[in-house]
């Protein structure tokens, strides 16, 4: 089965096979130089030196996390959305009592680093904005963020960054870009089983979570900070996700960040291409496209309802469907972590023999 959606994403044979080792003690010091390990991995792939914490969680216990530590019940706080993760984080904002002003743009744009500025400019008060860096819904690409992290500071905000499908495939400098806390997870670009959150913390995110009076126990960052230091997680980790990671970051760093943000420009570039002969249209606009994620139009005539489904059943292809109001309206080709040339050729083929068995007359078949 060729698994073409952005997440879960395949697991190398070799970091499979790591997490069937056989079970260690979590406070012990095989565990503890484990974690320092990936811990000293992780940092170079966030390109940070800020704290970088390894939590047992999906990607959405890591946003919740992100909300919890740094912003109060009853406070105002940006959230920039440019598809259903952004909303997601709205969504949390509000569960926690804090008030969510939302800064919208259409689906398949990215946001406007000047509207960014006139929203803090109209709602002085905010401390914290939130904003996704890739969003799979839409298979767009934030490309203004360092400029939008300029603007967030002149505010003297704190700026935190779902890049839970970008960071390990597109390049995300956290130091560099001033990000103050910068979100990812094992099952994307990672190569690794889901289950497993990374948070980097800047020091004024620190500072913020000494103050901040949200209720927070088992995505308390501090917690995780101090168990850190001793060479353990505060609470029992998904140890056999731990080995897997382990095995991972050793693959990833030598492949070397530049040769996998390359394999993944490249990639993305084969599998748009390849759409887009097909008489096809992206839902991103020009420039903006997701290097790990390509979201299509469903064209007119086809059902968009039965395409994720023959694919699947038909051509052994797994596309996602659309999400939210573009259910049925889109299919999503993933294209990130461990994938190489003939997975993506086998993805296009299965796109173009599921729009004929569809009733589609696909452009240029031979």
């Amino acid at each position: 089965m060729n698994l073409r959606i952005p997440g879960p994403t395949p697991v190398p044979a070799e970091v499979a096979q790591a997490g069937a080792a056989e079970m260690i003690n979590h406070r012990g010091p095989q565990f503890a130089a484990m974690l320092g390990r990936i811990t000293a991995g992780a940092q170079q792939v966030f390109q940070t030196k800020n704290s970088v914490l390894t939590l047992t969680a999906s990607g959405t216990g890591a946003m919740e996390a992100a909300v919890v530590n740094h912003v109060a019940p009853g406070e105002q706080v940006l959230v920039i959305t440019i598809g259903v993760f952004g909303q997601r984080f709205v969504d949390i904002v509000r569960a926690y009592g804090a008030e969510p002003v939302e800064l919208a743009f259409d689906f398949g744009s990215a946001a406007d680093p000047a509207q960014v500025d006139d929203a803090l400019r109209a709602n002085p008060g905010i401390r914290t904005v939130l904003v996704t860096h890739n969003e799979t819904s839409t298979g767009t690409t934030n490309v203004y963020l360092p400029q939008i992290s300029e603007v967030v500071h002149r505010h003297d905000a704190l700026m935190i960054v779902d890049a839970i499908s970008s960071l390990s495939s597109i390049p995300v400098q956290t130091d560099a870009w001033d990000l103050d806390v910068v979100l990812s997870g094992s099952q994307k670009g990672w190569m690794t089983a889901p289950g497993l959150a990374f948070v980097s913390v800047s020091d004024r995110a620190w500072a913020r979570q000494e103050t901040n009076p949200m209720p927070r126990f088992y995505f308390d960052l501090r917690r995780a900070k101090d168990a850190l230091a001793r060479g353990e997680t505060p609470w029992t980790p998904a140890v056999s996700l731990v080995f897997q990671l382990d095995k991972a970051i050793e693959m990833m760093l030598a492949e070397g960040l530049d040769a996998i943000y390359e394999r993944h420009r490249r990639l993305a570039r084969m599998t748009r291409d390849g759409i887009r002969a097909l008489g096809l249209e992206l839902l991103a606009s020009e420039g903006l496209e997701s290097d790990t994620v390509t979201a299509v139009k469903i064209p007119d005539g086809v059902d968009g309802s039965q395409f994720t489904k023959v694919a699947r059943e038909q051509f052994d292809t797994v596309f996602a469907g659309g999400q939210g109001p573009l259910r049925g309206k889109i299919f999503r080709f993933g294209h990130l972590g461990y994938v190489h040339e003939p997975d993506i050729r086998a993805g296009l083929v299965a796109v173009e023999k599921t729009l004929v068995s569809l009733g589609y007359a696909v452009a240029n078949r031979a």
